[in-house]
């Protein structure tokens, strides 16, 4: 059963098992939509660097309607 929990202000992660480990995708709410920032399948239970800086500079993006 996929599982949401808050990252960030204005940042969350829903989660999934999947057989090659666990499928994440981090998001944002921009107007009442679900954007979908970055997607990824990880096996340790703490979210990458890289992954999480990457759905922040893409929801800036978003919310200063660059994207």
């Amino acid at each position: 059963m996929p599982l949401v929990r808050k990252l960030d202000s204005g940042l969350w992660e829903v989660r999934s098992d999947v057989p090659e480990g666990i499928a994440r995708v981090l998001f944002t709410v921009d107007g009442g939509v679900m954007v979908l920032l970055h997607g990824f399948i990880k096996k340790s239970q703490k979210t990458p660097k890289d992954d999480l800086k990457l759905a922040k500079d893409r929801k800036k993006e978003v919310l200063n309607g660059k994207a």
